[in-house]
Formats: C-alpha cells, structure tokens, sequence
C-alpha cells in the first residue's frame, strides 16, 4: 500500500533505545515494541527508519478547534473558559468503538483532513483569539508526544495552560515528561476490567491505572496538575450498576473523594453501531450510587437538561456551577459557596467572575443561513475563512430568537445549545464566504463529514464503517 502524503517525513522521536541491528524499542507506551527498520509500531505512528526513531504526526493535526473546557469533562477548572482543542492523527488504542476512528486509526487517515502546524502556529494562533487553555484531545495525545511537548512547553513560557485529554495508555516515562508541562489531565478510564481492554481497546487495564496514581501522587503538597476521571459506559459492554460501581470504588481506595468523576453516555460508532445510545437513568442511577458509597462530585457527560451536569456545595446542596450542554455559569464568590462560604475545590486561575454580555449587533450586510439540530445531536462545528466573523443567534422551532447574538472570529470553533427551547441555529456571514458546519454527535467528536453529508444519516452514528483491505 502505497504512503500517504502524510506519511511521507517524520520527526525525531522521544523516548526509545536501540537494538541490535538497527532495530529499536520505542518507549513511550506499555506496548514497548520492537520496531525493525523501515516498520512502524502497533501505533502506526512511529517509525524506525535506519535504526532512529521518527515521529509521523509531527505538527500534523486535525483544524484547530475553540471549544469550552466542558468538552474535555472538565469541571472543576475554570468553568466556561474557552480552550483551544488540538487533536493528532493516529492513537495508541485500537478501540472498536472509538468516535474518532476516521482521523485516530492510521490506515483510514485521508490527506484532505491533516494540517500541519508549528508550535509557534498553535500559541500565536490561542493568544490572537485570547485562549487561555491549549487542550491536548480527541484521538489521543500519546502518539502526538513530541509536539505536544514542545507546544505545551512554549505555551507554558507565554502564560498559557495545558490540558490533556487522554485514555492515559503511556508509559511511566512519558508521564514524567507531560507532568512538567500540564496543568490538567482528564483521564478517560474505560473499564475496571483488563478483559474489557483486551477485546475491545488492544490495551491492558493496569498500566492505565499506574497511570492515574501517578498524576495523582504527582498532586501531594497541593502543586500538582488537576485531575478528573471520566468513565465511558459503553452499552451492552459496561453499561452496568456493577461496573460503575467498580470504577467509584478503585477511585474512593486509590484516588479521593474530590476528584471529580463522570459517567459519560456513549453513542455507537466504528465497528460497533448494532446498539443504541447509553441509558440515561442508567447514568443517572450509577451517580447516585457513587455519591450515595462517599463520592463528593460525580457528573453525567453527554447528557443534555439534566441536573447532574451542575455543581453544588456538598454541605448545603446551594448551586455552584450551572451547566446546560458545554456552556457553563458560576456562581461561586471569591472561591467558595456563595450561601456557607465553604470553600470550593473548582479551581479559579482567573477569578470567579463569568464574562459580560458585550450585547452583539448582526451588521445588515450580511447572509443568513438555517441549521436545525437532530435527536440527541445538540452541538455543531463551524467552519469560516481565516480572518472572518461570524454572528449566530440560537433559534426555536418556530423560529423565534433564544438567547443573545454571538459572535466568532476562529477559523473552526464549536457551538452548543444552552437552552432547552433551542432548536437550531442562524449563522451571519458575508455572502460569498465559505461556511461549513459539522454535526458534532458528542463532546470530544471531531466531526470530518460535513453536515450536508450526513443530514441524511443517522442522528446516532455518523459514519458507516467500510473496513480496507490489507496492512
């Protein structure tokens, strides 16, 4: 099979050492292969070529998207703050259900979804747009291990965040690198089962455990990163009051009872699409369960209307963060309950104030374009030229204005509904500007298909699986 354009050069890699015979053994996940010159590893990103090893994502990216820090499962940091998601192609799990699967497993990678960014491209680019929180995401951040450090590392030195987004298959050294330069790990804990990992992910349960402590022991003394847990309940796999319970507990033994941990509903993908989306009493009964054994913050992801999306103060049950969708409101005051003053474990680094309405005119020079959401899909993409704006104002069925006018001058950035009675979206653009808009199916899906393709679809899987043929 002849190497996409993408695979064509590769960039000096971290964390290996040599074999004999110009063979190496790549070291930054449990895998640990072996790789003989001219192959890759299991990844399919790293490759051993005349007895080094490259890296063959170097700066080569799905569109960076601005997106808010809910869509990393992240609610106790800066709730509301806009981030900037940045997501590699390839991924050092093979998950049959993976979301992603178009842009995180290589062989299915196409030339037309890559870009290809500096360092310096990503800060220059956050800092323009005034983001604050580079998010490592989507497929997985492992194989992107040497831009991510060498970005993170030059963010860091221009007063950004780091946040990694990952389903944390990587070996201790390369959790000794991250940990010099992120602020926040979220950590996508599958199963408490290795079976689980075997069949389904190609992986193994204990290194990612390992993992987990290791960030965690990393936070004693109170200066280490933040960290979150999240738990995909995958249905008919581990979509279980059994299995959730299993992963509240590992956590309430080896972690504590702050750090905030989320059920997170799945929607069927890949090679796994004979199912339906994840029960939504089932989340909501497997939160009450682990609050009920002594869990302090539990949370349902990808669940939109429900109250277990919001903070409240354990003590008093007075609401802290209100969340509909992936937009989020504090009401914390100088950190703490704003009733019994107790203070809160969501971490402020910018203060507690939510950001004022600047009450946006549409200019009347511009087109109008529709986009109604589809059953459980609530978010979308948006796609416009470098250096336009674009108004939006979120609509009713009947067309009738929800909420304030937005506004939006990033190249890629996503929009989600905030409000029960939104039913779609009006977008504002200059006429022969070039929009696209990208049905997003849940927080973390890094859509490639525009809406005009899959319109037609499925509103619970957006692409049909076609398997190649081959290597």
């Amino acid at each position: 099979m002849a190497r996409k354009q993408w695979q064509q050069t590769g960039y000096p890699a971290r964390l290996w050492s040599p074999l004999a015979d110009n063979a190496i053994r790549c070291e930054l996940c449990p895998r640990s292969c072996k790789i003989i010159p001219g192959r890759t590893g299991t990844c399919r990103m790293r490759r051993n070529e005349n007895g080094s090893l490259v890296s063959l994502n170097y700066g080569k990216s799905v569109p960076m998207t601005q997106e808010s820090i809910e869509t990393e499962a992240v609610y106790h940091y800066a709730p509301g703050e806009k981030i900037l998601s940045l997501g590699n192609i390839g991924c050092m799990l093979h998950c049959d259900f993976c979301q992603n699967w178009t842009t995180s497993q290589a062989r299915y990678v196409q030339d037309d979804n890559v870009m290809y960014y500096s360092p310096e491209d990503v800060v220059n680019y956050a800092l323009k747009h005034n983001i604050r929180v580079l998010s490592w995401t989507y497929n997985d951040p492992v194989v992107w291990h040497e831009f991510v450090m060498e970005t993170a590392k030059l963010g860091r030195e221009r007063g950004l965040k780091n946040l990694y987004k990952s389903a944390f298959y990587i070996s201790e050294k390369g959790i000794d690198e991250l940990l010099g330069v992120m602020d926040i790990f979220s950590i996508s804990l599958k199963s408490m089962q290795d079976s689980f990992y075997r069949k389904h992910t190609g992986g193994r349960l204990a290194p990612i455990l390992d993992g987990i402590k290791q960030v965690y022991d990393a936070r004693k003394g109170g200066s280490g990163p933040h960290l979150e847990i999240s738990n995909l309940c995958v249905t008919g796999r581990n979509d279980s009051l059994t299995e959730s319970r299993r992963v509240s507990d590992w956590m309430l033994n080896h972690l504590d009872d702050e750090i905030p941990l989320h059920y997170v509903r799945f929607h069927p993908d890949y090679r796994y699409t004979d199912v339906e989306r994840t029960s939504i009493p089932f989340l909501e009964q497997a939160r009450v369960n682990a609050l009920a054994d002594g869990m302090r913050y539990v949370y349902l992801g990808n669940v939109y209307g429900t109250d277990s999306a919001n903070s409240y103060c354990p003590d008093c049950q007075t609401q802290w963060v209100k969340r509909n969708g992936l937009v989020a409101h504090s009401f914390l005051k100088d950190g703490g309950c704003p009733n019994c003053g107790k203070r809160s474990p969501i971490v402020l680094p910018w203060g507690d104030k939510n950001p004022l309405s600047e009450g946006i005119r549409i200019p009347a020079d511009l087109s109008c374009s529709t986009h109604m959401f589809r059953g459980a899909i609530q978010a979308c993409h948006i796609e416009q030229d470098e250096g336009a704006t674009l108004y939006y104002q979120f609509i009713s069925s009947d067309g009738q204005p929800v909420g304030e006018v937005g506004m939006n001058g990033c190249a890629r950035f996503m929009l989600s509904k905030s409000d029960d009675r939104a039913a779609g979206i009006r977008l504002y653009h200059p006429e022969k500007s070039d929009i696209r808009l990208f049905e997003v199916y849940d927080r973390a899906h890094f859509p490639v298909m525009s809406a005009e393709q899959t319109q037609g679809t499925s509103e619970d899987v957006p692409i049909t699986f076609h398997p190649l043929q081959g290597r």
